[in-house]
């Protein structure tokens, strides 16, 4: 009888588990190689249609590790709080403690721009307000950081090479974060005004960020849903983000909320919407 019980306990615990999943993951393609492609929109959502060479056409077609891949850390160690992400956005951080939260946000932005050879758009500002600019590090100046103040001084030859620019993007990474990069984007009037791209930040110690990477909508409601993208601390691989309190939509996020916006590792106020 008890062996019959146990045996009935652990199928039940079993199929809970499994039906859970399917809820949570109902909206994965786990053959998709790209965001586009590994997650559809809920019943009722058309994806938004993006423009080639835009920043959000580039960011919805971002590569994605194989569906289950874990995500990793600057030194090879793995983040094992699976809860938190559902995909794994397949670019390399480097070695170095550096690519966390706002720099994956700017990484993303400055790779855009860098593939569209935009070079002197790429710039960011370091958490001192100055402004750090990609044109000059690739023609060969280098910075030299003397307390608050930085001293700029030409040391290499001139090079655009993408070697180069990831040197760049590391040296912004240590000197910038979500406080810099709060200051330099542009509120979003409301979150109805959402739109791929855009940022949700908290500048400060501690602060955090996150980076809309997809979005839907209801053609007949107008109710627009979203992803999510994020990076963390210590430096780690951009993982797509779950949406913790509304499992059966996971991992979209709906506009149609009332006060703050739950993610899995942080919350964040409406006003915090920001843009490039």
């Amino acid at each position: 009888m008890c062996i019959r019980f146990l045996l009935t306990f652990c199928l039940f615990i079993s199929l809970t588990q499994l039906s859970l999943g399917q809820v949570r993951d109902q909206y994965v393609s786990s053959q998709g190689k790209t965001i586009a492609m590994r997650f559809t929109p809920p019943a009722g959502f058309e994806r938004l249609t993006t423009q080639a060479g835009s920043f959000a056409n580039y960011l919805q077609n971002l590569p994605l590790k194989p569906h289950g891949s874990i995500v990793k850390y600057y030194n090879g160690s793995t983040k094992q709080n699976t809860n938190v992400y559902i995909g794994v956005v397949d670019m390399e951080i480097g070695n170095q403690d550096l690519q966390q939260c706002a720099d994956a946000v700017m990484r993303l932005r400055a790779e855009h721009l860098y593939k569209q050879k935009k070079y002197a758009d790429i710039h960011f500002h370091f958490t001192n307000g100055d402004n750090v600019l990609y044109t000059q590090y690739a023609e060969g100046y280098r910075a030299s950081i003397k307390g608050n103040k930085v001293i700029w001084s030409k040391k290499a030859k001139k090079d655009y090479s993408y070697s180069t620019f990831r040197q760049y993007m590391d040296l912004v990474f240590m000197y910038a974060g979500t406080l810099s990069l709060s200051k330099e984007l542009h509120p979003v009037p409301t979150i109805k005004n959402i739109q791929i791209g855009d940022v949700f930040i908290k500048g400060g110690s501690p602060g955090h960020a996150v980076i809309v990477v997809d979005m839907a909508q209801n053609k007949k409601t107008g109710e627009k849903v979203f992803l999510l993208a994020q990076s963390y601390m210590p430096a780690q691989e951009t993982q797509i983000l779950r949406n913790p309190t509304e499992s059966e939509m996971s991992p979209w996020y709906s506009t149609n909320f009332t006060g703050e916006l739950i993610t899995p590792e942080w919350t964040f106020e409406q006003s915090q919407l920001k843009r490039f």
